[in-house]
């Protein structure tokens, strides 16, 4: 110790740089000088600074002191790659007019490529919040400036440098008429699979490796969705109880994969590992769907936490009510992205494109699209968000997938999204559940929803394929969990049980829950054969949930949101059990069938006319007496329906412009408890018929191959669907 002083280091420059692109981008600077240019929009603040943190956690501050069109920017030479960082941002405080600025609190940069590092595990800290949470009066709490720095407890932004140019990806561009979607977690499916290395289960390289593939390919799906890998925050409730938002419907980083995904690491690495999943999907054949929350963030109402966009301009991107302390919610979260702004619209579609364009992903499902289809109050389908994706160059060549509604007045808007957009037909889900419940007054429902929806989607150039036709979702009961279950069972959410809908549709075939009892359990397996094979015979675009196929359950939690445990993920030991095992094998087998028959997947709507002299139509409906139906017969209760689909008026022609042929085929769907009689249609339906599928049979190897000749009466076991080849 020689009583000398270390030299402090001076602080980095700032220059001026450039207010394009948004967000921290490294690059090559003036006079071939390397760092990192930081660009933040925020209109109404009166002074940015960015924050950098060294591997200690000390803060360094650098003014932003350049202002181009309300963008805030600099750049700052020698800030490299892996470089942590935040924003504060100083402004008025005056939350009666929506003003929530206090440079006290660090920032998450909305533009941020990484995100490193986590909100507290017990909860979130009251420096969280930039009012004063705790405050006595809690009805003015919002309204009382919280002083107490922030940064040891906000997670930081990473500088990334992302040169990748994709030129060896091959992008599998499955159309629309031939996907299949698998809605899946990406740590819930990958977390408990014996063939995935213990260090990658849970994450991006989980699902990438051949394990997890196989499966997929096996199964035969064309595209995965994935449940929200926006990076997101845990709400204080949960926290408190010991649980987290497993789903990620709660995001607060638009850019950044999840960092708790990766097993790469969290400065910067998780870009690249989902990079490297991204690819080995496409490889296998299968495109990516994201799963995206842009009608709210993590930050919730008035009284929630200051993360990111409410303290850099909270009148800028979030929908205030005239009361402009408080927050317009159509999302149920406590507050909507404000997208008729410029700027929260701009954050969305730079979102979008990045990652279409650096991330490599085939197409997003927008959660509750309604609210982004809103004007100023109503939902209006020549909205600015639409229209913007509508004429954007990379954005429309995408698969588009809303869920179409919100909780708003007017929200509920299914069938209603232009044409460049499919849906989440929820009117295809309840219809086949109460189906096979056999709690459908008549027959009309179901026949619309088999054969594509046509009263929602036949106009202004719409396809069947617009129907995004779903049984369940990861939000309700698992399919076994629907033929178990007649209750929601969600105590573990810790909510007594007051969460999650009420209006499941199901059935349990006899006995609440698990049963030792065999013929419960006969049944119950006979149902899920029905439910798929329905699903997978009918026109539109077909989405299973990942687990489905071999008979995952959640103990009957309709709203397993916050279990990021047993409940929520795949018990792939189903597998080795025979009853679950020719479960998976019938849903690989539906799908192999779909893929080989174009008259499954349409791209066109069945017109029901006759197209030749002979009077056969493309589709006809039969009842149980081999009569085509009347229309008294759609409004009799029946459990009884013949749907015929033929395989010489399919329209358009393939690729060399040959007519599509195909075979033709009769489905049979019974949902009555007795075996009836079915009279199969004669000329010129058919000279004979080949049984393919009896979901009566536990083992499909004995289905095929059986002949009856056309007017012979079959006998169609009770609650079953027989799908028949024409011969």
């Amino acid at each position: 110790m020689n009583g000398t002083r270390r030299a402090v280091p001076p602080a980095p420059t700032v220059w001026p740089g450039a207010p394009t692109p948004l967000g921290a981008r490294f690059r090559i600077g003036p006079d071939g000088a390397a760092g990192t240019n930081f660009a933040l929009w925020a209109a109404g603040a009166e002074a940015v600074r960015v924050c950098l943190f060294d591997e200690r956690g000390r803060e360094t501050q650098l003014p932003l002191t350049e202002l181009t069109q309300e963008i805030w920017h600099g750049f700052v030479p020698g800030v490299m790659p892996g470089q942590r960082y935040g924003y504060r941002v100083d402004g008025r405080w005056d939350p009666w007019t929506g003003a929530r600025w206090n440079p006290a609190k660090l920032l998450l940069d909305p533009y941020a490529r990484a995100v490193d590092g986590e909100y507290a595990a017990c909860g979130l800290a009251p420096e969280l919040y930039g009012h004063v949470r705790d405050w006595p009066d809690q009805r003015v709490a919002d309204t009382v400036r919280d002083e107490r720095d922030s940064a040891p407890y906000v997670p930081k932004g990473v500088v990334v440098h992302d040169d990748d140019d994709w030129s060896d990806d091959r992008r599998p561009k499955t159309p629309w008429a031939d996907s299949v979607i698998y809605e899946l977690h990406v740590r819930g499916f990958t977390r408990r699979h014996p063939g995935i290395p213990g260090e990658l289960r849970g994450t991006y390289a989980g699902l990438a490796h051949p394990a997890a593939i196989e499966h997929l390919t096996r199964l035969g799906v064309t595209a995965v969705e994935l449940l929200p890998v926006h990076q997101f925050a845990h709400e204080d409730h949960l926290l408190r109880r010991g649980l987290t938002n497993y789903w990620g419907y709660n995001s607060i980083g638009y850019f950044a994969p999840h960092a708790a995904y990766a097993a790469s690491g969290t400065a910067g690495q998780q870009v690249g590992e989902f990079k490297r999943m991204v690819r080995a999907l496409h490889a296998a054949g299968i495109e990516v769907i994201l799963d995206v929350v842009y009608n709210h963030t993590a930050e919730a109402g008035e009284l929630g936490p200051t993360l990111s966009l409410k303290g850099i301009d909270n009148r800028g991107y979030y929908r205030l009510q005239n009361d402009a302390r408080r927050y317009a919610d159509y999302t149920g979260c406590g507050n909507t992205l404000h997208v008729v702004q410029p700027q929260a619209l701009r954050l969305i579609t730079d979102s979008l494109r990045y990652w279409v364009t650096e991330m490599g992903v085939d197409g997003f499902r927008f959660d509750l699209a309604a609210a982004l289809a809103r004007s100023m109050h109503d939902v209006d389908m020549l909205s600015p968000f639409l229209a913007v994706i509508a004429q954007d160059p990379v954005l429309r060549r995408v698969k588009l997938i809303a869920e179409p509604w919100d909780i708003g007045s007017g929200g509920y808007q299914v069938g209603a999204f232009p044409p460049l957009w499919t849906e989440w037909n929820d009117r295809y889900r309840n219809a086949v559940r109460d189906f096979w419940r056999h709690a459908l007054p008549d027959v009309r429902e179901m026949g619309y929803r088999l054969s594509g929806s046509s009263d929602l989607y036949a106009w202004g150039g719409r396809r069947p394929y617009a129907s995004v036709n779903f049984v369940t979702a990861h939000d309700g009961f698992t399919l076994r969990d629907l033929v178990s279950y007649e209750r929601k069972h969600n105590d573990a959410n810790g909510e007594g049980n007051r969460d999650g809908t009420d209006d499941n549709r199901s059935w349990n075939c006899g006995a609440e829950g698990e049963t030792d009892d065999e013929r419960v359990r006969a049944l119950r397996r006979r149902q899920l054969r029905n439910l798929l094979t329905t699903l997978l015979l009918s026109t539109g675009v077909p989405m299973l949930v990942a687990g489905d196929e071999l008979g995952r359950t959640q103990g009957g939690n309709n709203n397993a949101y916050c279990q990021d445990n047993e409940i929520g993920w795949l018990d792939w030991s189903l597998l080795e059990e025979p009853g679950w095992r020719a479960l998976f094998e019938l849903t690989s087998r539906l799908i192999a069938l779909r893929h080989r028959h174009p008259v499954l997947r349409r791209r066109a709507f069945f017109s029901g006319r006759a197209h030749s002299a002979d009077g056969l139509r493309d589709l006809a409906w039969f009842t149980s007496l081999g009569a085509e139906m009347t229309e008294g017969d759609w409004y009799a209760p029946a459990a009884t329906l013949g749907m015929y689909l033929s395989g010489r008026d399919i329209p358009g022609r393939d690729a060399r412009g040959l007519p599509v042929v195909d075979d033709s085929f009769l489905a049979v769907l019974h949902a009555g408890d007795r075996p009836t009689g079915f009279v199969l249609p004669g000329p010129p339906w058919a000279e004979g018929y080949e049984v393919v599928v009896d979901t009566s049979r536990e083992d499909q190897a004995e289905a095929p191959g059986t002949v009856h000749q056309a007017g012979a009466e079959i006998t169609v076991p009770a609650r079953a669907v027989l799908l028949l080849r024409v011969a």
